[in-house]
């Protein structure tokens, strides 16, 4: 039997909530294993939330990604777990925050500037095999299950492999690639191109769809994780040549989206993204496929590395960019599209976070995480949400702990978020921020002398979470450097 949309409404009224085991029953016992959805999740690296049409951007043209938007639901306020990747990644793979998981910078994270009195906090240089992963547990469930692009979760020995995929190619140590053209990234990542030239993103999207059309008779779940559009900046030199063309006929306001070669490496991800749904369409099973797409951490914003004159993004309005707690660095595009299930052109604005993939996945495919051994999850079912984007949530805030310095010049600090607020504490000063989100989206008015009372009130509570996660704390300078 299949399980059409009405019927499964019948059964997800109990997804609003944060238990699956409503779910679970109607998988379970109205459907097959092999009549279980399939599961994609795509996720970019560094793409900023403006950075698809259908979140903003005007340079940037990304027709399959707003195709993909159009047949599901767009989230507005979603939010990675962490400003960099690998925390976020963790917690996609765990539904756990960084702070529990002691992950909570890319591995490895940037050194920390002499002069600050503290050193940044111990963290784990792997995601450690004691946790079970989303890909065990939907292993376990029947699901065959894939990995193919970007890891950056441990070396070898806590590769995809050793983490509950079946299928793994590409996902390493590595967070960058050396090049995006083949034969330049050589063995970075540990991928062989097909023909002189080629580009990663087209031959990433070869083997992700590959790996559906040899498993379209059962169900899976696929971690399609693109190196783009993390630097190096490299695109193919006519989609760099139209977005010049482009910028010279329309020049961007002051600090806008003006960076040519990231447009067309955003244009490549859209390509992508349309091979994948055709691929679906031609195996007959796109209707009973839940297809994610997601960024592990806000637009790089700021000059970096081998760029120039113009930072790779903007993620106006919202404040800063990658490596910052800001809403520039964690707030992300986030796409769910199940076409048997969620009503197209859905929008929903509740606040949600890369920790609820988890336990939506496990709900989805018939799982408890409990059972499957997964304890202290930190993430809530977001089955409730897909079936109707104004139901209650349940959720009282979010939090982020970002104890270490990056790259682009964030500073160690913690955040939460609790209701419209969120309050930002910066660890080497003490600073407090604190800002109304839907008054204030882009962190403009910090209203934390304003609001003594709710300053302090959201302060305890983001200690009481750090001490209840044992999150990890930035460590004393003992001798900082003065600079005169």
């Amino acid at each position: 039997m299949t399980m059409d949309r009405r019927e499964f409404l019948k059964y997800a009224g109990a997804l609003a909530l944060a238990g699956t085991s409503p779910m679970q029953q109607a998988w379970t016992e109205g459907v097959s294993k092999n009549q279980r959805p399939n599961i994609i999740v795509v996720l970019t690296d560094d793409l900023g939330y403006s950075d698809v049409g259908c979140f903003g951007t005007t340079l940037y043209e990304t027709p399959n990604i707003d195709r993909l938007a159009a047949s599901g639901m767009r989230f507005t306020q979603a939010y990675a777990a962490c400003p960099v990747c690998s925390p976020t990644r963790a917690s996609i793979m765990t539904g756990k925050y960084p702070a529990r998981l002691k992950l909570t910078d890319y591995l490895k994270g940037a050194k920390s500037p002499e002069d600050s009195p503290l050193r940044p906090a111990p963290y784990a240089d792997a995601l450690a095999l004691e946790e079970v992963t989303v890909a065990e547990l939907l292993r376990g469930a029947g699901y065959t299950t894939g990995h193919v692009g970007k890891w950056h979760l441990g070396g070898k020995g806590y590769w995809p492999e050793d983490q509950g995929f079946d299928f793994n190619a590409g996902g390493c140590a590595i967070g960058q690639p050396k090049s995006y053209f083949w034969p330049q990234w050589g063995e970075n990542p540990p991928i062989e191109g097909t023909s002189e030239g080629q580009y990663l993103a087209d031959r990433l999207t070869d083997i992700a769809c590959g790996f559906i059309e040899k498993n379209r008779e059962r169900p899976f779940f696929l971690n399609f994780c693109h190196y783009s559009v993390h630097m190096p900046l490299e695109a193919k030199p006519d989609k760099v040549a139209k977005y010049e063309a482009k910028l010279e006929a329309h020049p961007p306001q002051p600090g806008g989206q003006a960076n040519a070669v990231y447009a067309a490496m955003v244009e490549s991800v859209d390509e992508s993204i349309g091979r994948l749904m055709e691929t679906l369409q031609r195996c007959g099973i796109a209707d009973k496929t839940l297809v994610l797409f997601f960024s592990d951490n806000g637009g790089l914003s700021s000059l970096e590395g081998n760029q120039k004159f113009v930072p790779p993004t903007s993620n106006a309005p919202l404040r800063a960019g990658k490596g910052y707690l800001y809403e520039g660095g964690i707030r992300e595009p986030l796409i769910v599209s199940w076409p048997s299930v969620i009503n197209p052109g859905g929008v929903c604005d509740t606040p949600v976070c890369s920790i609820d993939f988890l336990p939506t996945f496990s709900a989805i495919g018939g799982v408890d995480p409990e059972k499957g051994g997964v304890h202290d999850l930190d993430g809530r079912n977001l089955g409730g949400l897909l079936r109707d984007p104004h139901a209650t949530f349940g959720r009282d805030a979010l939090y982020w702990h970002f104890p270490h310095f990056s790259n682009s010049g964030g500073r160690p600090a913690g955040a939460v978020r609790a209701g419209d607020w969120k309050l930002i504490e910066f660890y080497e000063t003490g600073q407090l921020e604190l800002y109304n989100l839907k008054e204030d989206l882009s962190e403009v008015h910090n209203l934390a002398e304003a609001e003594p009372d709710r300053t302090h009130q959201m302060l305890e509570q983001l200690r009481r979470w750090r001490k209840e996660v044992d999150a990890n704390m930035p460590l004393p300078n003992p001798a900082p450097v003065k600079h005169k």
